[in-house]
C-alpha cells in the first residue's frame, strides 16, 4: 500500500510538472490542448457526481425504508444525531464564502488583476482550511462512529469523501495561488485554475 501510494504521488508530481512546463516555459497550451484538459475534467466531475449520488441514494434509501435489523426506525435506536444548526450550518456558510472568494479570484484573473487574484486565492484557501478544521472537530465530537449501523457509515463516507475533495481542492488552489503570484495564469490561459476551482 505504501509503495503504491509513493508511485501514485511520484507519477502525479512528474505529470503536473510536465503540464506546468508545457503551459509556462514552453509557451501556453494551444486551444486543442485546453479543450482536451477541459473534457477530461468534465468526465472526472461526472464520475464524482456518480459517487455522491450513490452515497446520497444509500442514505435516502436507508432513511425512507429503514431495515428491520436497525429497528425499523430512522435514525437507528441509540444513535445521537448531530444538530444541523450548529457546526454543519457554520461549515455550509464557510464553504459558500469560500466559493464566493474563488469566484472573486476568477474574475480578478479575467480582469488581469494579478495581486487581487492572489488575495482572493489566499482567502479561499484560509476558508477551506477553517472548513477542514471544523469538519475534523465535528468528526471528533460526533456521538456515533463509522461502525454504528448504516447511519454512521453513510454519514462518514459521504462527508469524508466531500472533506477529501475539499483538501485536494485546497492543495490545487495553493498551487494556483503560487502560479498566480509568479504570473503564470493569464486571462487567456488559466485552465489549471478553472479545474481547481
Amino acid at each position: 500500500l505504501s509503495l503504491g501510494l509513493i508511485f501514485i504521488l511520484y507519477t502525479m508530481f512528474v505529470w503536473w510538472r510536465d503540464v506546468l512546463r508545457e503551459s509556462t516555459l514552453e509557451g501556453h497550451h494551444t486551444k486543442v490542448v485546453q479543450l482536451g484538459l477541459r473534457y477530461g475534467f468534465i468526465l472526472f466531475i461526472v464520475s464524482e457526481v456518480m459517487f455522491f449520488f450513490a452515497f446520497f441514494w444509500a442514505f435516502s434509501h436507508s432513511s425512507l425504508a429503514p431495515a428491520v435489523e436497525i429497528g425499523g426506525i430512522w435514525p437507528p435506536k441509540g444513535i445521537g444525531v448531530l444538530d444541523p444548526r450548529e457546526i454543519p450550518f457554520l461549515n455550509t456558510l464557510i464553504l459558500l464564502s469560500s466559493g464566493a472568494a474563488v469566484t472573486w479570484a476568477h474574475h480578478a484573473i479575467l480582469a488581469g488583476k494579478q495581486k487581487r487574484a492572489v488575495y482572493a486565492l489566499v482567502a479561499t484557501v484560509l476558508l477551506a482550511l477553517v472548513f477542514t478544521g471544523f469538519q475534523g472537530m465535528e468528526y471528533y465530537q460526533a456521538p456515533f462512529t463509522i461502525s454504528d449501523s448504516i447511519y454512521g457509515s453513510t454519514f462518514f463516507l459521504a462527508t469524508g469523501f466531500h472533506g477529501f475533495h475539499v483538501i485536494i481542492g485546497t492543495l490545487f488552489l495553493i498551487i494556483c495561488g503560487i502560479r498566480q503570484y509568479f504570473g503564470h495564469l493569464t486571462k487567456e490561459h488559466h485552465v489549471g485554475f478553472e479545474a481547481a476551482a
